[in-house]
């Protein structure tokens, strides 16, 4: 309250007592209730914010997202808020780390220097930035400009590995921001990086650093940006709990905003619901409020830009709009001639000259990398499409342990649609890697009970040869019924087999997500990308003995013209 204002009521109060007015003659006040209303007492700033970086420094071969292009609009968003007399903070859900080969092989730097160059005010710690040693990321750390912030993880001196929150003051609101990190980070996470950290429950985590800033009147709002997770209507499956849970953990009003990342998808609810709208590129997006909190993520890569204009004043927040603002996504059409092509979606973006020609060096130096050897086989690797979707071969069953092995589960099973190519005897670069796996999948881990998995496993394994959904499985043995559709299983990773035991089991996200007539399931989203698994397994392992990945016989198909599956239904 400024000096004079507290003039003018002290006057007014001392010629209300001389009139000798009673109590019941004054009239409170009305607050108002609009921006406008409030005047120069409401203060208005934007939050933008991404997530899930995941190594997309440079943009796609069609001209998509990329961080120059992304540097330009937020510069121009930032111009136009502050030609408004308002100010912006930006955030980043985290997940830096992991999905491309230029970046990957880079440790990141061209990301970090990216997102620095950009003006990132703060990031929350994902699960990624663990997928290498602490040393890289402490190089990381000092390499930004901006902190790494997570409230939950822990050394073994029980100090904490980064900061929990910090303050910023944005247009004259102090607003903290409290990070916070997935519990799945210990389950999905390299033990051999992460061994010595501990990783709370966040939502026990957020209710004391609400209560220590609270307690100390630093901050106007609380916000925070967070690697968890936006499950509908708190419906995580075999997910840790993420933001929504933990909003309604709160008492309402304890948290105003929650910036997320993690679930790698855009927060964009139909009105009044907890269920997902049907968003596409360009549409307008609703994000999700629960207990008082609203909770945003800009799906993935940099592919949007989440912008929510806010409003503040009578000591309460107040959001004034809300987009996803497309960074040259662009969309298939067809033109005159009948010829495919793509359009954006949106208007053109033109990338950031400097910043382009900075990360071009890294671009370049990455390409280069992708024809490092990083192992060779002995023999063929056999990923034919004439074989591989009609019989179990030694890569496909090779992708599918590797991917088992990554996440230390008991079976593996790997669509033989995404696998695209073999590998001839020889050397093996990062560069047949990515041609036998270039989509881009996710390896997801499922928990199930041996019955479950048995059923699973039916559906999977009499999916029909010569199709891209013939399953490459490893780990389990087991005897296929292709007319019954059932399986009987004896062995699962060498633990025998019980139905009321528990059992993990990978499988692509496209498949988890119901690609290819899989079963939908609600699995553990580790992030990892299934060329970057392949590459790590190639280039530890070093040299490969092609026969050690022939079939040996642990699935047996019955009531099937083939003993190599369930065969194709006549047409």
């Amino acid at each position: 309250m400024s000096h004079k204002l507290m003039k003018g009521m002290l006057a007014t109060a001392v010629l209300m007592a001389l009139a000798g007015c009673n109590d019941s003659d004054v009239k409170e006040p009305v607050a108002p209730t609009t921006c406008a209303e409030a005047g120069d007492a409401c203060q208005t700033f934007t939050v933008l914010h991404t997530n899930d970086n995941h190594g997309r420094f440079w943009e796609s071969k069609d001209g998509e997202y990329g961080m120059a292009a992304r540097k330009t609009l937020i510069d121009q968003i930032r111009n136009e808020v502050e030609n408004n007399g308002g100010e912006v903070l930006l955030l980043s859900g985290g997940d830096i780390n992991t999905g491309v080969p230029e970046s990957d092989l880079q440790d990141a730097v061209p990301d970090f220097i990216g997102m620095s160059k950009i003006g990132y005010d703060a990031m929350a710690v994902g699960n990624h930035e663990f997928d290498n040693p602490l040393n890289v990321l402490d190089m990381q750390r000092q390499l930004a400009d901006f902190p790494f912030l997570s409230a939950n993880i822990y050394k073994a001196d029980g100090t904490r590995y980064f900061d929990a929150y910090k303050v910023f003051e944005v247009n004259g609101v102090r607003i903290a921001v409290v990070g916070l990190t997935t519990e799945d980070t210990a389950k999905i996470g390299n033990p051999e990086f992460i061994s010595e950290l501990t990783f709370t429950d966040p939502k026990e985590e957020v209710a004391k650093v609400i209560k220590e800033i609270k307690d100390g009147n630093k901050a106007d709002l609380i916000f925070a940006v967070t690697h968890m997770g936006h499950y509908a209507d708190a419906q995580n499956g075999s997910n840790a709990p993420g933001d929504v849970a933990m909003a309604r953990s709160l008492n309402a009003g304890d948290l105003q905003l929650v910036i997320g990342g993690h679930s790698q998808n855009p927060v964009c609810m139909e009105a009044g619901t907890n269920n997902y709208a049907d968003f596409k590129p360009g549409d307008e997006c609703t994000p999700d409020q629960q207990n008082g909190t609203w909770i945003m993520q800009a799906h993935e890569w940099g592919k949007y830009v989440g912008r929510a204009d806010f409003e503040y004043f009578n000591g309460e927040l107040h959001l004034a709009s809300y987009k996803l603002i497309p960074v040259n996504l662009k969309m298939s059409a067809v033109d005159e001639g009948g010829n495919k092509i793509k359009v954006l979606v949106a208007d053109a973006i033109e990338p950031d000259a400097e910043l382009k020609e900075l990360l071009q060096y890294y671009q370049d130096k990455g390409q280069a990398s992708l024809d490092e050897v990083i192992a060779s086989t002995d023999g063929r690797l056999e990923g034919d499409r004439a074989l591989v979707r009609n019989e179990q071969t030694n890569l496909g069953r090779l992708i599918a342990m590797a991917q088992a092995v990554k996440v230390k589960a008991d079976v593996g099973v790997m669509n033989s649609g995404g696998v695209r190519a073999s590998i001839d005897a020889g050397d093996i670069s990062y560069r047949d890697v990515l041609t036998v796996q270039p989509f881009g999948n996710m390896v997801t881990l499922s928990t199930m009970t041996g019955t479950e998995l048995a059923e699973y496993l039916a559906a999977v394994a009499t999916m029909q040869r010569g199709s891209g959904a013939y399953a490459q499985i490893t780990g389990v043995k087991m005897t296929v019924d292709c007319t019954a559709k059932t399986v009987d299983i004896s062995d699962v990773n060498g633990k025998g087999f019980a139905a009321d035991a528990s059992y993990t089991f990978t499988v692509p996200s496209f498949n988890a997500a119901g690609g290819d007539g899989y079963p939908k399931l609600a699995p553990v989203q580790t992030g990892y990308v299934d060329a970057d698994v392949l590459y790590e397994f190639f280039k530890t392992k070093g040299s490969i003995k092609a026969t050690d990945y022939n079939p040996v016989g642990d699935i047996v198909y019955t009531n099937s013209n083939s003993p190599l599956g369930c065969e194709v239904t006549a047409q």
